[in-house]
């Protein structure tokens, strides 16, 4: 049995609905503004009969009123086999059928028979629809908990060696996280960043320099400069960091995503804007998004930490050097974002 709301002026067309329809709970009303109120009361009405012409509130009114609230009970409309211009108007406002007058028993009950089905079909695909978007939704969790695990357990790997602390770790997620919103916030082309894209920036920012782990103690750990000959087995780290996240592929539709934005992330974070880093000397916009985003980030914690080669400087000493080298380094629109950011980043990074 469905909720039916009839919305007619004329009572005797009103009974007859009522008549036809004795399998089905019938909702009276004389005219729209009767109808909303009744809405108001059963606001799961499964579908509305509705006359055109009627005094205090017309059909099209009421259309109107139901499109601006989003309703998607589906309405039949009621016409004289002479107004086919209003049929049309009535369905370009949202109604799904129309009916002619005088009412046909076996008509009417088709009709009205039709679109409750449609409408219970609509139901239970929205229904399987919720359903699986919650699987996806539990699923996408396990799996971003289970790169996160992976992600922990190799940046350990550089814990375990004295490279970097889990601070690190911890600061470089930070900074990326509010660096994407930013971006994403003002959505400039070229830098626009989805929920998904973000999450892995974030989830992978602290395995850019993973490949430190296959750089020997006596040139990763030297507390002085390097000599040419090291600044070039120093540099390796980033091939070997690539290297460590090698899988095989059949296709492009088997790539791991999150993975596949790490070896991004590794590869790209050390050009320089201007071509001059490496190891591809790649320039400008053809360094990927995620390499240009790192390269701000990873320079701002290695002068503001301290490391075996070095001490620590402070938050606008860093700035300053940040802003001599960025014409050269940095891309201009990342590292404006950044600058807009960085009250936020220290404000995290001092409450965590």
């Amino acid at each position: 049995m469905a909720l039916i709301l009839a919305i007619d002026d004329s009572a005797t067309d009103l009974s007859m609905i009522q008549y036809i329809l004795t399998n089905h709970e019938v909702i009276l009303a004389r005219n729209g503004e009767e109808g909303l109120q009744e809405l108001d009361i059963h606001p799961k009405v499964d579908l509305i009969l509705l006359d055109l012409h009627m005094p205090v509130m017309d059909g099209f009114t009421f259309l109107d009123i139901c499109h601006d609230r989003n309703l998607d009970t589906p309405i039949i409309i009621l016409t004289n086999s002479e107004e086919i211009d209003k049929e049309i108007r009535g369905l370009e406002k949202g109604a799904v059928d129309f009916i002619r007058k005088p009412l046909n028993f076996k008509a009417l009950q088709m009709r009205i028979d039709v679109q409750l089905r449609l409408k219970q079909s609509t139901e239970l695909i929205k229904e399987h629809n919720r359903q699986l978007e919650e699987l996806i939704e539990k699923r996408t969790q396990t799996i971003r908990r289970t790169n996160e695990i992976t992600i922990n357990a190799l940046v350990r790997l550089l814990e375990v060696r004295n490279i970097e602390t889990s601070h690190h770790a911890r600061r470089t997620k930070v900074m990326m996280e509010l660096l994407c919103r930013q971006l994403q916030k003002q959505g400039l082309a070229g830098y626009q960043l989805s929920d998904k894209e973000i999450n892995e920036l974030v989830d992978t920012a602290p395995l850019h320099d993973i490949g430190k782990v296959g750089i020997p103690d006596n040139i990763l750990l030297k507390p002085g400069r390097l000599d040419p000959d090291e600044i070039t087995i120093m540099r390796e780290h980033v091939n070997k960091g690539i290297e460590a996240l090698d899988y095989s592929i059949e296709s492009e539709e088997t790539k791991i995503s999150f993975i596949e934005t790490a070896r991004e992330l590794i590869a790209s974070h050390h050009e320089w804007y201007d071509g001059s880093g490496y190891p591809a000397n790649i320039q400008g916009q053809a360094i990927p998004l995620a390499g240009r985003l790192m390269a701000v980030i990873d320079v701002y914690d290695a002068l503001t930490s301290k490391r075996v080669y070095k001490e620590k400087i402070e938050h606008n000493e860093a700035i300053e050097v940040m802003k001599q080298e960025s014409p050269r380094h940095f891309d201009p629109i990342v590292f404006a974002a950044f600058l807009a950011v960085v009250p936020q980043i220290r404000k995290r990074l001092e409450e965590s």
